[in-house]
């Protein structure tokens, strides 16, 4: 994984480096690809952690709803796939954790906030345009 956008995280005492990918992945079916994120051991990296979460990437230009991935999101998601069989230390094909929308405010610790992708910006899920922080006039067609 390159260092270059990634960041670090300490869960349980060890540093893992994670990242978004800067490179939107296309469904071939036309639809939206999920939002994922790598996670990798700082130090002596070897097995690689692929999680996918339930929703879309921020720049997918569907419309279909995002969350921010957080840092809590990252450690429940390292968190789990430890129990869940992972091994940093190990070399190998990468780990796949798929994360279920029921799973996120576990792994959160509170109800997901989606955010859903607009022309200017990202309004939250159920908002509108007085929600939207970045547009500062609407201009119409007219």
């Amino acid at each position: 994984m390159p260092k270059k956008g990634s960041r670090l995280i300490t869960v349980d005492g060890a540093v893992y480096r994670w990242r978004v990918s800067h490179k939107p992945a296309f469904d071939p079916d036309g639809g939206w690809a999920p939002l994922t994120f790598a996670v990798e051991r700082a130090e002596e990296p070897q097995g690689v952690l692929v999680v996918s979460l339930p929703c879309a990437r921020p720049d997918n230009w569907q419309g279909e709803r995002t969350i921010v991935v957080r840092p809590v999101l990252v450690a429940g998601c390292v968190r789990r796939a430890l129990d869940q069989g992972w091994n940093p230390g190990q070399r190998g094909p990468a780990f796949t954790l798929t994360v279920a929308e029921d799973e996120l405010p576990a792994l959160l610790g509170e109800s997901p906030t989606y955010l859903v992708p607009f022309l200017w910006g990202m309004i939250p899920e159920g908002g509108g345009l007085r929600d939207l922080p970045r547009a500062t006039q609407i201009w119409s067609r007219d």
